[in-house]
């Protein structure tokens, strides 16, 4: 927390049948108060499980069927490419395969429409890649999966999704919307000036169309309390059959990179190889100043989750979540081996280029980033307007590790997709594809991202 300048964590982990949950540091630099177990913080992405969890609820009761079409419960769900809108099914929403740009984040309001409008402005996302072919993290897609919990259960995402899995589960501490949170201990979510925690309270804005893919709040107990479900012990009540849970944890779609290397995902889960064999079942969020991670294997029965209040938190997170310490020391699991190899010029050269990806705001401007790619001492430099970024060291076909400009390994793998000549035609960082850009050059439409974490970060 001192090195990265983190005021406060929530942790909690299950290991060898024990539960440990602890609060450190605090939950505000400006009025300080101890985090706890019970502190409260936005977790993202990770919200998406429950999505995906609620959907298998409705599974279960024979009101959803995966594998048909998404226009089955939404008869005018309509995409860019009107050959996908008729096809696309339910699974794939959960998958991260549906195929187009996958990070919308326009406000439609608070109303109880909020979603239904949000899923109908989706029509002018373009699509990127075939249907149900190429791993692509979509946030979009979850936001139609809660649209499905809408219009079958006749209620809004927000009730469902309380009345069937969180208060079922007792996890007291875990809401939607911030007017739900008097007399609970929030943690505050805090910028990065000059090297220091700043409280920052515009970050705690998010818009009620982004909830059912990441505006959950809640605490290390609750979410720890939900690993153990998850995990499928005793003592919870049953809102899902065994072999319901684990399909949600096996049969993935097709796979890559999500900061770490996946075979894919599951129902809502990442799946994520180890060397040793037994997987590892993974999210974790990010939103403005808060960052977490959430992890299990469920064949040592361990779990792990942390909560930060700080825009500086993805360094701890990855360390955590995307290193091998947490996993070795307690789970006995390591990441697939990753050796860097430098690359002549000449194996360098397919690779280089400029690549671009794109997201709407909450004000709905269309906004770009692109990363230029050049060979350099074996490895690729990657340069944002004319300014060195990061560096991409290979370690196998295709796969390459982020690092910092020093060399310095940041945790994080990404990869290059193919194209049907063969030809990398995407560079995936983060989950997102970067598009390879034709020697016209990059689109200017849109605003121009600041940075690769401000398009790779939000609600992930």
């Amino acid at each position: 927390m001192a090195k990265y300048a983190i005021p406060g964590v929530g942790l909690g982990v299950w290991y060898r049948g024990c539960e440990y949950v602890r609060g450190f540091g605090v939950t505000n630099v400006d009025n300080p108060s101890p985090v706890t177990a019970d502190t409260v913080f936005r977790i993202g992405s990770t919200s998406k499980t429950f999505t995906a969890t609620v959907i298998m609820q409705l599974v279960e009761q024979g009101r959803v069927d995966l594998d048909r079409p998404v226009r089955t419960y939404l008869p005018d769900f309509a995409t860019a490419d009107p050959a996908v809108g008729p096809r696309v099914t339910v699974r794939q929403l959960l998958n991260h395969s549906a195929g187009w740009r996958g990070d919308t984040f326009v406000d439609t309001g608070d109303g109880d429409d909020a979603l239904a409008r949000y899923v109908a402005a989706l029509s002018a996302a373009p699509q990127l890649t075939p249907l149900g072919k190429v791993f692509s993290y979509n946030n979009a897609a979850i936001g139609v999966a809660g649209r499905i919990i809408e219009a079958v259960t006749r209620k809004p995402y927000e009730t469902a999704t309380r009345q069937m899995l969180i208060d079922p589960l007792g996890l007291a501490h875990s809401r939607f919307f911030r007017s739900e949170l008097g007399g609970f201990s929030v943690a505050a979510s805090h910028n990065i000036v000059n090297g220091k925690p700043v409280v920052e309270p515009s970050f705690d804005a998010m818009p009620r169309s982004l909830n059912s893919f990441g505006g959950l709040i809640s605490s290390a107990q609750d979410q720890l309390r939900y690993a153990r479900f998850q995990l499928g012990h005793h003592g919870f009540p049953r809102l899902l059959r065994d072999r319901t849970r684990v399909a949600m944890q096996t049969n993935p779609g097709p796979g890559g990179t999500l900061f770490v290397e996946v075979d894919g995902v599951g129902v809502g889960w990442m799946i994520r190889p180890t060397a040793e064999g037994p997987k590892v079942i993974q999210h974790g969020g990010d939103w403005s100043g808060q960052h977490s991670g959430f992890l299990m294997v469920p064949k040592r029965d361990f779990a792990l989750t942390v909560l930060t209040n700080s825009e500086s938190g993805p360094a701890l997170t990855a360390e955590l979540f995307g290193g091998d310490w947490a996993l070795a020391e307690l789970a006995g699991v390591h990441n697939l081996p990753a050796v860097q190899r430098p690359l002549s010029p000449k194996e360098l050269a397919p690779y280089e280029g400029t690549y671009v990806a794109s997201q709407v705001g909450m004000d709905g401007v269309e906004s770009s980033f692109g990363l230029d790619l050049k060979a350099d001492q074996g490895q690729l430099l990657a340069s944002a307007d004319g300014q060195p970024a990061l560096r991409l060291g290979f370690y196998r076909r295709d796969y390459v590790l982020s690092l910092g400009l020093d060399g310095t390994p940041d945790h994080v793998r990404a990869n290059f997709v193919p194209g049907p000549d063969g030809k990398p035609a995407f560079l995936r960082y983060g989950g997102r594809l970067f598009r390879r850009q034709t020697a016209a050059g990059r689109s200017a439409a849109g605003r121009q991202l600041t940075s690769l974490a401000e398009l790779t970060r939000p609600v992930r």
